[in-house]
């Protein structure tokens, strides 16, 4: 009786830090989903019009703050334990959530995504290692198939949620967080394990942390900001300055901290390094993919956000299935071809676009077969890439690089936003039909320096194979280097 109790509890808990997990993840998709209803609504309500390049901060200022919180949050994991980090950030994450439902203005709404972006970065970083607390040893390669299945799970799941929420109202996307938080809070207090293990170390370089929010955001604001001002008018240059001293401030700060956010010596390494880059171009044209369909559908095509929601499922819904399909051949083949592969996918599907887009809605011809194309190339490439950067660090820095990563995918997604900006300007409609072109082939190019990783992966793993240490003396000098 008391063994059956322990393992109901035992999976109630799994259930409780798969549930948060999930939350977090569909917050992407369910919000560029709504982003056309709230520009309507703020601009009804407040009598200017919410610009595409003041909507943009809903999704940047999130973005921006989680990369530059993640690291950390999940060092304070270590240091207070994993719990309470977690059930702190579910609860910041769930009253962000209604602070974004209640806001009665754009810019209270960035702020309030900033907040909730705080609760994500606590509580991603703390959920797998919960996770794998709940569960026997022999269970822990299942546990962490099932974490990392919630992203996929939720990327099917969250255009459709997004388009039948917005069928009410937009601040429905937010509301859905506020009673999964609240049942995650209250499960989790009476059933998520009590972790041991502490470190007792400072924590990362939290200037660093706001040097490289200030830097991403000043970039951002000088892309979206620069098709209304003019390039050369003296606030973009600003900005652009801004952006620049304090990506140099933050480069040379983490050179030379003892205890650095971002760890960024590990980038000589040569097959992390490529794969980060690879990470970061793959991450920019994936969110110029993703919000500018959303934006043609909804402004050019006049689709309902439900109607916009079903249409884009068949991409991200691939995404899990052709992971699941490749795994094999990512063990027996390698990263690198699969990367490869993955960007031309990718960049066919921006070339499909670029050559089938009519201003007349043709689901069939037109955003399908881009849609399925997308999918097998984000299938390929996304999970591949981190799992190439990762694995190429020795055992005790895996989490650190891990967290470098992600930190490099959110600020990806919010350049990606920003160019998109930049190239569409401020208002869409028809008559930008060319500048989504723009976008696209954009996206498209950096699609192919992808694949230029992946061919780069490749040849590395094979001068791997042909020296078994090819890889010890740049572990070593970048160990050295931290130490």
């Amino acid at each position: 009786m008391t063994l059956a109790v322990g393992f109901s509890k035992q999976r109630i808990a799994a259930t409780v830090i798969l549930l948060a997990v999930f939350m977090t993840n569909l917050d992407l998709w369910i919000v560029n989903v709504a982003l056309p209803a709230m520009g309507s609504s703020f601009s009804s309500h407040q009598g200017g019009a919410a610009t595409l390049g003041s909507l943009s901060w809903v999704l940047n200022a999130y973005a921006i703050a989680l990369a530059a919180l993640l690291v950390v949050a999940g060092r304070m994991g270590d240091r207070v334990g994993q719990r309470p980090v977690f059930l702190a950030g579910v609860t910041v994450f769930t009253l962000a959530s209604l602070a974004c439902a209640l806001a009665p203005d754009l810019w209270t709404l960035v702020i309030a995504r900033v907040v909730q972006a705080a609760g994500a970065a606590a509580q991603l970083p703390t959920s797998l290692a919960l996770l794998l607390a709940t569960v026997p040893i022999e269970r822990h390669t299942r546990a962490t198939r099932n974490w990392a299945a919630v992203g996929g799970l939720a990327a099917a799941t969250g255009p459709v949620a997004g388009g039948l929420l917005v069928q009410f109202d937009w601040r429905w996307v937010f509301v859905i967080n506020v009673p999964i938080g609240v049942a995650a809070v209250v499960a989790g207090f009476l059933v998520l394990p009590r972790t041991t293990t502490r470190e007792s170390g400072p924590l990362p370089d939290v200037t660093g942390a706001l040097l490289v929010t200030i830097s991403v955001a000043a970039l951002s604001g000088a892309l979206v900001q620069a098709p209304d001002w003019g390039w050369l008018d003296g606030r973009t240059v600003v900005l652009f300055t801004v952006a620049l001293i304090g990506g140099a401030a933050f480069v040379g700060r983490s050179l030379r901290h003892s205890h650095p956010l971002f760890e960024l010596h590990l980038l000589r390494l040569p097959r992390f390094g490529m794969a980060s880059i690879g990470t970061f171009v793959f991450g920019v044209a994936f969110a110029i993919m993703l919000l500018s369909n959303v934006l043609w559908c909804q402004e050019i095509w006049h689709w309902s956000a439900l109607r916009t929601g079903v249409a884009m499922v068949p991409g991200p819904a691939l995404v899990p299935v052709v992971t699941l399909l490749t795994a094999r051949a990512a063990q027996r083949l390698g990263h690198g071809p699969l990367v490869a592969a993955g960007g031309l996918f990718f960049g066919a599907a921006m070339v499909w676009r670029v050559c089938f887009a009519s201003l007349t809605a043709d689901y069939w011809l037109d955003l399908l077969p881009s849609q399925v194309l997308g999918g097998i190339g984000v299938g390929l490439t996304l999970g591949t890439l981190v799992a190439a950067g990762v694995s190429s660090l020795p055992g005790h820095r895996a989490a650190t690089g891990s967290a470098l990563v992600n930190s490099v995918r959110q600020i990806s997604a919010t350049v990606g936003v920003a160019i998109l900006v930049a190239v569409v300007g401020a208002h869409v409609g028809p008559a930008q039909r060319q500048d989504f072109r723009l976008a696209w082939v954009l996206a498209a190019a950096l699609s192919l320096l992808c694949t230029a990783v992946g061919v780069q992966l490749t040849r590395s793993a094979a001068r791997g194979r042909s020296t078994s240490t090819a890889d010890s003396p740049d572990v070593t000098q970048a160990m050295a280097e931290s130490s």
